[in-house]
C-alpha cells in the first residue's frame, strides 16, 4: 500500500461540508479535553490499538490535530493528522452503520483544510489502499516507491 500526496494549496477553502453534515444530524468538530479517554476507547473498540494510540497523540497535541463526527451525543467517526508523523494524515474511520453519508469525506476535508490553515503546503496520506477515494476527494496521488513508508521498522504489539 503506497503513501499518497495531497497539494493542500490547491484545495478550495470551502467548509460547506460542515453544514451538509449538520443537515443530517452529524456535527464535525474538534473534541474537547473531557472526551479524550472516551474517544481513544471508541477508536480502539471499533478500529485498532494502533489507531487508538495515534488518536491519543493527536488529542495530546496543542492545538489538537483530530476531528470527530458526533450524532446524538455519540461518536460516529474521527480523523487525525500529525499523529504517526508530522505532515501525515490519518487515521480516519467512520462507524460501519454510518458510512455512505459523506462523513468520511467531511472528516478528511476538515483535517486537510486545518493543515492548510496552519501553513502546510502538502499532506501525506500514509499507507492506504483507498486510492480512488483520496484521489477523488482531495486530488491525492500515489507516491512512487513509498511502501512500507515510515512503518518499515514499526514494532507492533502481538
Amino acid at each position: 500500500m503506497p503513501d499518497m500526496l495531497v497539494k493542500l494549496y490547491d484545495l478550495k477553502d470551502d467548509w460547506g461540508f460542515l453544514q451538509a453534515q449538520e443537515q443530517i444530524g452529524i456535527t464535525i468538530r474538534k473534541p474537547i479535553g473531557a472526551e479524550k479517554h472516551a474517544l481513544v476507547a471508541w477508536v480502539r473498540e471499533h478500529f485498532s490499538d494502533a489507531w487508538a494510540s495515534e488518536t491519543d497523540v493527536a488529542l495530546s497535541s496543542v492545538p489538537k490535530t483530530c476531528f470527530v463526527a458526533v450524532q446524538e451525543r455519540k461518536f460516529v467517526g474521527f480523523s487525525c493528522y500529525d499523529a504517526a508523523a508530522l505532515g501525515f494524515f490519518g487515521p480516519i474511520g467512520v462507524d460501519k452503520d454510518e458510512r455512505g453519508k459523506g462523513t468520511g469525506k467531511a472528516l478528511l476535508l476538515a483535517c486537510m483544510l486545518d493543515m492548510k490553515l496552519k501553513g502546510y503546503g502538502y499532506a501525506v496520506i500514509g499507507m492506504t489502499n483507498l486510492l480512488d477515494f483520496y484521489g477523488h476527494c482531495v486530488g491525492a496521488v500515489p507516491i512512487e516507491d513509498s511502501t512500507p513508508s515510515i512503518w518499515k521498522t514499526w514494532v507492533k504489539r502481538e
